[in-house]
């Protein structure tokens, strides 16, 4: 199964918002559409999503404040801002906001669809935190699978690597089991359930946490999922 790249299209303009959705899933991505600043906001502290397609001239929180509001916030996803303001100071302002790309309307979509290929190209899948991390006090390194604590090394299997580096990812967020199953093993052709969350995190918190009947680094929100808790 091949994984689809979730993007978010902020635009109060309804056909416009329409036309996005339907052309971007129909080249294979996942879409969640936002009519306005609200909206959007509050999608992306519920929800995890690969590009954030950025309208500026919205209704109730604008465009450039809700992209400073987010990177403010520690959100590191992409931005492509989409505008009808084309002057270069325009484009240098949104850029300096924090938007990874800036595009003027009117636009072709095979354009748009070029500039968000472009841009999930280079973003890393992990979302800034690469192959190389810390996560609590270990050191991570996906290339040999190792988590390294005070000189001891740690031996973990793909999925649990691929379970850390998610939230090593994603700090600070409570992430349900739906969302973790689905992000890490998207790679599967069969469904074996969320369940297979829970017996993974068991392991991993066997091999990582410092005392599992108190665990520290992936802890348990009741009823909601799990939380990688930083002293950040």
């Amino acid at each position: 199964m091949e994984y689809q790249a979730h993007i978010l299209v902020v635009e109060d303009e309804q056909a416009i918002r329409t036309a996005l959705v339907d052309f971007l899933e129909y080249h294979g991505f996942r879409v969640t559409p936002a009519c306005d600043g609200l909206a959007a906001k509050q999608t992306v502290e519920q929800n995890r999503f690969d590009l954030i397609l950025l309208d500026l001239m919205l209704p109730g929180i604008g465009g450039e404040q809700l992209c400073s509001l987010w990177r403010r916030g520690g959100v590191q996803t992409p931005i492509i801002m989409v505008t009808a303001k084309g002057q270069e100071k325009d484009r240098i302002q949104g850029l300096d906001l924090g938007a990874d790309d800036y595009i003027t309307k009117p636009f072709s979509l095979e354009e748009m669809l070029a500039r968000i290929r472009a841009v999930l190209r280079r973003t890393d899948p992990a979302r800034g935190v690469g192959q190389s991390f810390v996560f609590g006090d270990l050191h991570i390194d996906m290339a040999s699978l190792k988590a390294l604590r005070a000189g001891r090394k740690i031996d973990l299997t793909k999925r649990e690597a691929l379970i850390v580096q998610y939230f090593a990812a994603n700090p600070n967020r409570v992430i349900d089991r739906e969302e973790l199953y689905r992000e890490v093993w998207h790679d599967l052709l069969t469904d074996l359930g969320t369940r297979t969350v829970d017996m993974h995190i068991a392991k991993l918190r066997a091999k990582i946490e410092q005392d599992v009947s108190a665990p520290q680094i992936i802890q348990t929100v009741r009823g909601a999922g799990y939380k990688y808790a930083t002293s950040a």
